[in-house]
């Protein structure tokens, strides 16, 4: 895998993984990689620093979110975890009998494979992706 510091036309930065320099190349060329931000397909790699860790015993902090963008993703996060139930790989069939209202419906946010996504969006359950990882991940 590797990363690379990425900017569209409209000079948005951001981030992205790919699974090696030639996934890139061809990606980049099929038009199939868009802004994080505007949707833009216009977008190239920037100037990028090696990163050399430092040889310490403590890893270095994060202080926080660096853009507007990461501050807001943070906000979201925030009030999604407080506002709705974390329910984990039993989303997909809590959402259904929610739908079905074969129980109480209520804001809840998990995990589901793409299959289960894909037929519950196909069978009209309203769901929309998460811009995050759970902090509570499912074991």
């Amino acid at each position: 895998m590797i990363r690379y510091a990425l900017t569209c036309d409209h000079d948005h930065a951001f981030d992205s993984w790919f699974q090696s320099a030639a996934a890139w190349d061809r990606l980049s060329a099929e038009g199939h990689v868009i802004c994080a931000v505007c949707g833009s397909s216009s977008v190239t790699k920037a100037l990028m620093a090696p990163s050399v860790r430092a040889d310490t015993s403590e890893p270095a902090a994060l202080t926080g979110p660096r853009t507007a963008v990461e501050q807001a993703l943070a906000e979201l996060r925030a009030k999604i975890e407080s506002e709705s139930d974390y329910v984990g790989l039993s989303f997909a069939s809590q959402a259904r009998a929610m739908h079905l209202g074969d129980i109480p419906e209520r804001a809840i946010h998990g995990e589901a494979k793409p299959n289960e996504v894909r037929a519950l969006l196909e069978d009209g359950v309203p769901v929309a992706p998460l811009p995050f990882i759970p902090r509570t991940r499912s074991h």
